[in-house]
């Protein structure tokens, strides 16, 4: 748990280089204002580029988000629909304004299956005109599930003809989604649940994880200093004494 904080309440030198977030809670914060969860949903835009513009003031260089996850297919139909629709316009609506401020956007997930192709015509745009910025890059996890891209890495390993011995940590390293994203250093989950709900299973073995008690769309850049603060307090020991 991190209180809301001023951007002056860390160490700028010490802030993680990469950030990960689980945006949860949307469903509930429609549900406790009375409005349908599609609701919601529209309402956690803005507490993303609040989290964006929280992490570009306080120089963090990574920050990926999980916005669709292999389960949610198991959503009802029409959220599920809305998602992809939503996901799709968000990309259009946005992508200029996170070029303009020099973010680089990157999808990991899987992409040949069951994602339509407008949404992946959206993706392949957002990524081909932001490829050169370098203020920081924005990770958006869509159709993904940590255990899939673990297998999925497993199968691409096998397709090569690697034999066990070949099989090693940094091998699987090399075939994740984006093989040159480092692991982060700190995850948030907001809504107040405490797991990582299959998300980058890999690449979270020694995240610092903070576990926030706001509803996503109430979520803002202050969550996201607070959090960095509370980052800091903790000592890093890697396994070690």
């Amino acid at each position: 748990m991190a209180d809301p904080a001023a951007l002056d309440s860390f160490d700028p030198a010490n802030v993680p280089n990469h950030i990960a977030i689980i945006m949860d809670g949307n469903g509930r914060w429609a549900t406790a204002q009375g409005l349908p969860r599609t609701e919601g949903h529209k309402r956690g835009e803005d507490a993303l580029f609040e989290a964006v513009e929280g992490c570009l003031a306080a120089g963090v260089s990574w920050m990926t988000v999980y916005a669709f996850s292999t389960e949610n297919w198991r959503r009802p139909k029409d959220e599920v629909k809305f998602l992809l629709n939503y996901s799709r316009g968000l990309l259009r609506r946005r992508r200029d304004e996170l070029n303009d401020r020099g973010v680089r956007i990157r999808f990991v997930g899987r992409r040949d299956w069951r994602v339509p192709n407008g949404v992946l015509n959206e993706m392949d745009k957002a990524e081909s005109l932001t490829r050169h910025n370098d203020k920081m890059t924005l990770v958006i996890a869509f159709n993904y599930g940590g255990r899939a891209e673990i297998v999925d890495a497993v199968r691409a390993m096998v397709d090569e003809g690697l034999k066990g011995k070949q099989i090693t940590e940094k091998a699987i390293a090399r075939h994740l989604y984006d093989p040159e994203m480092p692991d982060p250093e700190l995850m948030i989950r907001t809504s107040g649940e405490s797991r990582t709900s299959n998300y980058l299973m890999w690449q979270l073995a020694y995240s610092e994880m903070i576990f926030a008690d706001v509803l996503w769309p109430d979520f803002t850049r202050e969550h996201i200093y607070g959090a960095i603060a509370e980052y800091q307090r903790r000592e890093r020991r890697f396994g070690g004494v």
